[in-house]
């Protein structure tokens, strides 16, 4: 019988989840001359206890239709490696030359060639059983899916080429903790030294979707990440309203619609020490109908108090950069097209989050936008349903008691349509919270510019004073136009860029971890325990 160990360790900066006693370590391909146990990390996952290490040699390890398997009674999550184990460890030998990779055995490493690519399941079943689609089109796959096992680190390596098809799929890294279920089921991760990204695009049905990916899941790390070329998203949290727990760190995202995305994602949730550029929108957080329950609520659980804010938030994106984002030729889908290109940072139905001490320069719309988020429908859960402006069945989630502190504005606004600058406001209900703004700079000296102007001077407390109406014209004709959620609201002098063709990025070389047997047990690739 295994002796579980209830400590939690910590090396060097690393998490390491509780183990087992008898802890094994199992080995995939090769390394330094010396093969492992096994092929394939699925056939070494399928082997392992909790509590086990999964160490993966250089190599380029392909997926293919027929070893698509999805967690048990779940058809519609097809991936490459599903983990079901808890307290898993799984980690590359070299971060660069370690790579699961979605196309088809025999092509290059992550080729972008069509004829390369594994677009999923045509219909029929997999091997366990589980159907994917009745109408032959393919299903998609999922690189890396974790589906509800507790704590479970992945680190030190690259995903490519897991694309989007008729399913939920196209997610390099996912832990899943019951997608649309509406319900938080998967608790704790860690996540460093990892690369997700695509090379391959003929159309929005397939491309990859997410790159590092947490939905329904409670307490986490990412650090040292990247991700880039995803039409929805580089990062997403989403699905854990005020539980969230997670923090982003040393992250970096650009070539995607939305550098990040977190839909109704709040209480204590910290993103620290990234950069965001060269996305159409750097970074997105909002509250919606999907990826239920809403709304984005960063204020601290219980009625607590943050100890990086000293106040009620305790979502806070904190020492940052910003910059560049006006890159529309993009891939692109959905919501995450709407992201109005030349904007840092969007708060879209946003409540009680705090960013301060960041630095957004060069988007050319604006650095910082709060507006609200018109959706449609049930269950509009801390939304406004039938609001009198969208309609009969429209579902209307302001913002509110968001904190915009001592951040460095340069060169926002460069398109110059009426608003373009360093941040705007708009809300269209009276009675909640201010937002508030105090300590912001532009860079060089002077004061940062604002739609309406003076919105520093205006409001420069969150005190939770209640606030008027402010429908923000010329902003929301602006956003709007920018967005092309409504084109006729665009002046004949507005200048936004379109997408005019997709251009997919080659991937950088990235930071490796300096020892990868670093807390690993004695095994063959690492004599000594590091």
């Amino acid at each position: 019988m295994r002796r579980v160990l209830s400590v939690l360790l910590v090396v060097s900066g690393m998490v390491v989840f509780g183990g087992t006693a008898s802890a094994k370590v199992l080995r995939v391909g090769s390394y330094h001359g010396i093969r492992g146990q096994f092929r394939s990390l699925q056939a070494a996952v399928k082997a392992s206890k909790r509590g086990d290490w999964i160490l993966i040699g250089p190599g380029d390890y392909k997926t293919k239709p027929s070893s698509i398997s999805t967690p048990k009674g779940q058809p519609d999550f097809p991936a490459g490696v599903v983990i079901t184990t808890a307290n898993l460890h799984i980690r590359g030998m070299n971060r660069n030359k370690v790579v699961i990779d979605g196309t088809r055995p025999g092509s290059a490493v992550c080729s972008r060639k069509g004829s390369a690519q594994n677009f999923g399941l045509n219909g029929g079943s997999s091997a366990s059983g589980y159907a994917y689609t009745a109408s032959g089109t393919p299903s998609g796959e999922n690189g890396l899916m974790v589906y509800k096992a507790p704590n479970v680190s992945i680190e030190n390596l690259t995903v490519c080429n897991f694309l989007g098809g008729s399913r939920d799929a196209g997610n390099g890294i996912w832990w899943n903790g019951g997608a649309d279920s509406g319900t938080v089921g998967g608790h704790g991760y860690y996540g460093a030294y990892l690369t997700a990204t695509s090379t391959y695009f003929a159309n929005e049905a397939t491309a990859a979707t997410y790159g590092i990916f947490s939905s329904n899941w409670t307490g986490g790390t990412w650090d040292w990440t990247y991700a880039s070329n995803f039409n929805d998203s580089g990062y997403y949290i989403g699905a854990c309203q005020q539980i969230c727990d997670q923090t982003v760190k040393h992250a970096h995202a650009e070539f995607n619609a939305l550098g990040y995305s977190g839909s109704n994602s709040g209480g204590k949730l910290v993103v620290e020490n990234s950069e965001f550029d060269n996305n159409e929108d750097g970074f997105d957080t909002n509250s919606q109908n999907g990826d239920n329950p809403p709304p984005q609520d960063g204020a601290c659980p219980n009625n607590g108090i943050s100890p990086i804010t000293h106040t009620h938030s305790c979502w806070v994106f904190m020492h940052n950069y910003v910059h560049d984002n006006n890159n529309p030729n993009v891939p692109s889908a959905g919501a995450a097209a709407a992201g109005p290109v030349g904007t840092g940072m969007s708060v879209s139905g946003g409540r009680d989050d705090t960013i301060m001490d960041n630095r957004f320069d060069n988007n050319d719309a604006w650095g910082v936008i709060m507006v609200a988020y018109p959706d449609q429908g049930p269950p509009c859960t801390g939304g406004t349903p039938n609001f009198p402006i969208l309609g009969p069945g429209s579902c209307l989630y302001d913002d509110w008691g968001n904190a915009l502190l001592d951040n460095v504005f340069d060169h926002n606004g460069s398109y110059g349509n009426p608003s373009n600058g360093d941040f705007a406001q708009l809300n269209l209900e009276s009675g909640h919270p201010t937002d508030c703004y105090r300590g912001n700079t532009e860079a060089g000296g002077g004061a940062p510019t604002s739609s309406p102007s003076g919105l520093q001077q205006m409001h420069p407390n969150c005190d939770g004073s209640a606030a008027p109406a402010n429908f923000a014209e010329p902003f929301t004709n602006e956003v709007y136009c920018d967005s092309q959620l409504e084109t006729s609201l665009c002046l004949p002098t507005d200048h936004y860029p379109r997408r005019t063709t997709v251009i997919m990025h080659r991937l950088p070389k990235q930071k490796t971890m300096s020892n990868p047997c670093k807390g690993v047990p004695a095994n063959p690739w690492c004599r000594r325990k590091g």
